[in-house]
């Protein structure tokens, strides 16, 4: 896909990942409808390309909302990319957190993205070529101690990526997966910033994903897994799991100590 032809609908897009994402579109010229729930982190980009970008608020669990973004969708003249990148994540283990949060995490993370892509697709279906990207994780390939909920929701999100993918074969719309690892972003609580340190863990900045992604997209990517060696503990999770198994406990000790209950959701908005 060219980017300079993108028409985009993009999810998350006033945080982390997203913002980048959305700053990288628009440098390439494609013109970008930003759905988040706050205005202020996109008011530089919307200064900076008042041709390119538009924003729109919406919280993505209401069907009103998402009608909403399809019919700003339709206004602009269609669209023929559509990016999930929003996002809600909690580091604690399972026992430390309430149902509302557990329920917060599947609604936002894959109900959100699942609903909106079926509302979407007759649209991305009239274009000649177009795409929907899930913003995944590494964690949605290997189950992490003090992430289980987030794991179960990325998880989900790829198996939906790999059937959807399959069930537009004979269609123009492809699916790209992308599987970051951990990024500096308002995801990140004290706490597991505070444990991806202790463990030295390879911490990307949004700018590096948003680079990968845009250029994943342009090559009609299927999927991408950024980072070395999460890939290779993906790789190895998948065919010799007992092995993953045997390292992570040696951490789970640590991985208790710093777990904490949230006092907030860590949002993508």
């Amino acid at each position: 896909m060219r980017l300079s032809e993108a028409r985009v609908v993009l999810t998350g897009a006033s945080g982390g990942i997203g913002l980048a994402i959305a700053t990288a579109l628009c440098a390439s010229g494609a013109q970008v409808l930003a759905v988040a729930r706050h205005r202020e982190p996109l008011v530089p980009l919307l200064e900076l390309y008042p041709n390119n970008l538009c924003w729109i608020r919406a919280d993505l669990t209401l069907l009103s909302d998402r009608r909403e973004v399809l019919a700003r969708a339709q206004n602009i003249g269609g669209i023929n990319l559509l990016i999930n990148a929003a996002g809600v994540n909690h580091f604690a283990m399972l026992e430390q957190l309430d149902d509302s949060e557990i329920n917060s995490m599947l609604a936002v993370n894959i109900s959100a993205p699942m609903c909106l892509t079926k509302l979407m697709l007759p649209l991305l279906k009239q274009a000649d070529s177009a795409m929907v990207v899930n913003v995944g994780s590494t964690y949605g390939s290997i189950g992490y101690p003090g992430y289980a909920s987030y794991c179960a929701t990325k998880f989900a999100l790829r198996g939906f990526s790999e059937a959807l993918r399959r069930e537009l074969a004979d269609t123009r719309v492809s699916v790209l997966y992308v599987a970051p690892r951990a990024t500096r972003t308002g995801m990140n609580s004290p706490a597991a910033q505070a444990l991806n340190d202790a463990l030295k863990t390879n911490v990307d900045d949004p700018q590096t994903v948003a680079a990968a992604v845009t250029h994943a997209i342009a090559g009609d990517r299927r999927d991408l897994y950024l980072g070395w060696p999460e890939r290779f503990f993906v790789r190895l999770n998948s065919l010799l799991p007992h092995l993953v198994d045997r390292g992570l406990r040696k951490q789970l000790p640590l991985i208790r100590r710093l777990s904490q209950k949230p006092d907030h959701e860590n949002l993508e908005p």
